[in-house]
């Protein structure tokens, strides 16, 4: 997938308007990334890493290759969930299981602020964030942390209800 974007003066951009950017101009895109996921208790962090691909709205497919393979795909109207180690795959209704998580943000349609609040998070390192937190209660997670820079997201963190984070960094895009 080729993933074309419609560049706005991504050097001045805030955060929130390289997410608009993204989410205006890129209709297909494929990404590799890495993930840690750190919990408060201070347990040792998990690593994985994978592909991400979207096709907007609403179609993608998230294979965590290492260390355990699991594929999510979205194909519009349902979400399959495949893990190998278990020769399982779980369906649910796409609008259901997007609605306000991080894959809604990157993978999603243009009406995000339907369900987040989005704040600018500033610049650390020439990267511009911006802050979403969920406006429904029952999502899981308190907020998430989006890095962008030439209107490309390059980190993402998930802060969950837990105390746990979890770091995606997009090693390409």
């Amino acid at each position: 997938m080729a993933l074309a974007i419609a560049f706005v003066s991504a050097a001045a951009a805030s955060g929130i308007d390289q997410l608009r950017a993204f989410v205006d101009g890129a209709r297909t895109g494929k990404a590799t990334f890495r993930q840690v996921v750190a919990a408060k208790s201070g347990r040792v962090p998990q690593a994985s890493s994978g592909t991400f691909a979207f096709a907007r709205p609403g179609k993608f497919r998230w294979s965590y290759d290492k260390p355990y393979a699991q594929l999510l795909v979205g194909d519009g109207e349902k979400l399959w969930i495949y893990d190998r180690d278990l020769n399982q795959v779980i369906i649910k209704k796409l609008d259901r299981a997007l609605g306000a998580t991080p894959a809604s943000l990157l993978a999603g349609s243009n009406v995000f602020e339907i369900n987040f609040v989005l704040i600018d998070g500033g610049n650390a390192d020439g990267i511009e964030f911006v802050e979403a937190q969920p406006k429904s209660p029952d999502t899981g997670f308190d907020h998430i942390r989006i890095g962008f820079k030439e209107n490309l997201p390059r980190t993402m963190e998930l802060h969950d209800n837990f105390g746990q984070l979890t770091q995606l960094t997009f090693d390409t895009f």
